[in-house]
């Protein structure tokens, strides 16, 4: 808890935490994060992506690793353990393990992702992606609001970007993946539970979208005869609501909008806006992602102003792996805690490390379910919890079981 303190002070601004990928203060996280993990037995790097990773070596040599991990970057005006807690909590079971001269039938590698967020660059979960080999190079040159390129930022971080083909993991060599997360939201705290098991992690689609009207003075163009791209837009958010109410567990945010040329007393010639949209089943997702399309196109037309829609982000939903619960579920309870299990509304890194192996996931409690804010808070209690549930699981991970399982050592 006092590291991810620590870890909090490495920001962009005094009185708030923002810590973007790959900008001075994620390189200073990242190298303090490269320090503790040194501190607990790791041999340490960070990769050609700004994955900061951290290996304890197992038992016998080259056995497939178990990979723990979360994310260092944040949003803006970010709370202290959304991401953080799921690397300082790796780093502690492993600084457990090898204070007590301990080693496991597997190695573990601990992984501090970056850009699970997508805030600085119209892309997310590149860290991990990338390490699940799934990452498009073209997102390469995706551009920052200053127009720096993904790759010329990854050059400047001080990285080699050509490098980047090197990095994904061979199915052979990977074990599994799970991550602790808080839960941001607020059914463990509704049920007085410290930690829940993940059953699955909603899928996920990021668009940003463009309305072209005429710009015109406010006072002499009539009401009818405008192209207002304002109010295109809004009624297009409001069509985007109203679709995600109409379906179960679909929702849809528009969480940016500017517009141009932003004057008092100008009509509006142009609105940008983006839309989040996210379901636990992708069929439902994908319909209704293109029943807006037509819906905001249709608008469009009726207003006589222009419309494009570029996706920039997808992720399948991804299913937690039912022997990675299961063994999850028993360490909660050998920690006399009843099972609470739950789906995840958030994205996280599995989502893209499903690609490569079987994912798991642990829950800790998080006052009111708030998340992305200031006010998010975890007790020590609670992360004593979730630390004693994953040493708990490190210890009793039964790999036979797995592949008996899964069909699939990895």
């Amino acid at each position: 808890m006092r590291r991810l303190d620590e870890l909090a002070e490495f920001s962009s601004e005094a009185n708030a935490l923002t810590r973007l990928y790959l900008s001075p203060e994620y390189k200073a996280a990242a190298l303090q994060v490269m320090a503790w993990m040194s501190e607990a037995g790791m041999t340490t790097m960070i990769d050609a992506v700004g994955n900061v990773v951290g290996r304890y070596d197992g038992q016998v040599p080259d056995k497939p690793a178990l990979l723990l991990g979360s994310h260092i970057d944040t949003v803006r005006n970010a709370g202290k353990y959304d991401g953080n807690l799921g690397v300082l909590v790796a780093i502690a079971a492993v600084a457990e393990l090898n204070r007590a001269g301990e080693r496991l039938p597997f190695p573990i590698e601990v992984i501090a992702f970056g850009n699970e967020e997508g805030v600085r660059f119209p892309v997310a979960l590149t860290g991990s992606r990338t390490v699940a080999g799934t990452l498009d190079p073209a997102e390469l040159d995706a551009e920052d609001e200053q127009g720096i390129s993904v790759r010329v930022a990854l050059q400047h971080f001080g990285c080699n970007p050509f490098d980047i083909p090197s990095i994904p993991r061979r199915r052979d060599d990977v074990l599994v993946y799970v991550e602790i997360h808080i839960e941001q939201g607020p059914v463990l705290e509704s049920e007085e539970l410290p930690v829940g098991v993940v059953t699955a992690i909603n899928g996920a689609g990021r668009f940003e979208i463009d309305v072209g009207g005429h710009a015109g003075h406010a006072g002499t163009v009539p009401m009818g005869l405008r192209k207002d791209a304002l109010a295109a837009a809004s009624e297009m958010i409001l069509a985007i609501e109203r679709r995600a109410a109409g379906t179960p567990n679909l929702v849809a945010t528009v969480g940016r909008i500017e517009v141009q040329p932003s004057a008092v007393n100008v009509i509006p010639e142009r609105a940008c806006f983006t839309m989040d949209i996210r379901a636990p089943a992708d069929a439902d997702r994908v319909t209704a992602t293109h029943d807006l399309e037509r819906e905001l196109r249709a608008i469009a037309v009726r207003r006589g102003v222009a419309l494009e829609m570029k996706q920039t982000y997808e992720a399948a939903a991804a299913t937690c792996a039912p022997w990675l619960i299961e063994q999850l579920a028993a360490s909660i309870t050998r920690a006399g805690i009843k099972v609470l299990r739950l789906p995840s509304g958030a994205g996280h890194d599995g989502l893209a490390m499903t690609a490569l192996c079987p994912i798991g996931m642990v829950f800790v409690r998080c006052r009111g379910g708030i998340s992305h804010n200031p006010a998010e808070s975890i007790t020590v209690e609670d992360a004593d919890v979730a630390l004693r549930v994953t040493l708990d699981f490190l210890r009793h991970l039964e790999p036979a079981s797995a592949a008996h399982q899964d069909g699939d050592l990895r």
